[in-house]
């Protein structure tokens, strides 16, 4: 599904948006249902668990690493008559954990909040780039094929990553065409490819001075929304390679770029106005026809 539309806009706000809501995974459906990506067995067997829980740092971010059983967790919205969108949910953690509820279970919320099903990926860490891609690709398959059960818009699914989750999601957004891995089974042979795209302070877009060479973005690449800080320590410029790539092959695009609010903040109160990038994605939701109706205001406390 392509939008007949191209909006960009380049945004820097200087105005406080302080009464971001924080969302807790506690107030997720208690139904959560948690399903292996692979086969048993087809990752070996260790007997070890299938991630370890870091302790804490003091700083109230639930960190995991050594995933060697990925899986993908489904957060259905509250009222779910007719079929909902679906979005892929890609923590960061520069590949080397996975910020679970920054950038996971809190993002899981704000989603059911706005009538859309959320589905957490806990993909390979720690140093495991190429088994995170197989990861990715084959859990927005298994979105496909479940969609039915889980009451999902095959024609709406989509993807949001944050900082190395979203150099996931773009990799996947720019390379869904082949397999990384021999197929398996049935699930791979449905499409792994994004219907729209949420980039959340990028990581790894760009390489000295030029976008990345693995993500060769092109006509059939997903509209895609992308959020970030000027004073981010990975340099805004990679956000905005990626967005005239977008451009130039003429993909319906959205680029909000703020002075201040560096990188990590997720959904999280801050003095800065890049807080208020969900309601921009909102906003581009429902421009899109992703959110039906009007969309519960993320900007309340």
């Amino acid at each position: 599904m392509k939008a007949c539309y191209l909006l960009v806009l380049v945004a820097a706000f200087v105005s406080s948006c302080s009464s971001v809501k924080k969302f807790s995974s506690t107030e997720l459906s208690p139904e959560a249902e948690t399903i292996r990506l692979w086969p048993k067995g087809h990752l070996g067997e260790t007997g070890k668990p299938a991630y370890i829980v870091m302790p804490s740092e003091g700083d109230n971010i639930t960190r995991l690493t050594d995933v060697i059983d990925p899986s993908i967790t489904v957060y259905k919205p509250a009222v779910t008559q007719a079929p909902t969108a679906a979005v892929l949910v890609c923590p960061g953690g520069g590949y080397n954990i996975l910020a679970i509820d920054l950038e996971g279970t809190e993002i899981a919320e704000w989603l059911n909040s706005n009538g859309i099903t959320a589905v957490v990926l806990k993909y390979r860490v720690p140093d495991n780039r190429s088994g995170a891609f197989e990861d990715v690709q084959r859990a927005m398959s298994l979105i496909c094929n479940h969609a039915t059960d889980w009451n999902i818009d095959p024609d709406r699914v989509g993807i949001i990553g944050f900082s190395a989750g979203a150099n996931l999601a773009a990799r996947l957004s720019t390379n869904f065409q082949a397999r990384s891995y021999d197929p398996l089974d049935e699930v791979d042979q449905l499409s792994c490819s994004p219907d729209f795209a949420m980039l959340i302070y990028p990581y790894l877009l760009a390489k000295d001075g030029k976008l990345a060479d693995n993500l060769p973005v092109g006509s059939d690449t997903p509209r895609t929304i992308l959020i970030h800080a000027q004073d981010d320590w990975v340099k805004a410029e990679s956000s905005i390679l990626y967005y005239l790539a977008l451009k130039q092959a003429k993909v319906p695009s959205e680029l909000h770029v703020f002075p201040s609010g560096g990188h990590g903040y997720g959904l999280r109160r801050s003095e800065h106005a890049v807080s208020g990038w969900p309601k921009l994605c909102e906003v581009w939701l429902q421009k899109m026809g992703i959110i039906n109706g009007t969309s519960k205001d993320s900007m309340n406390p």
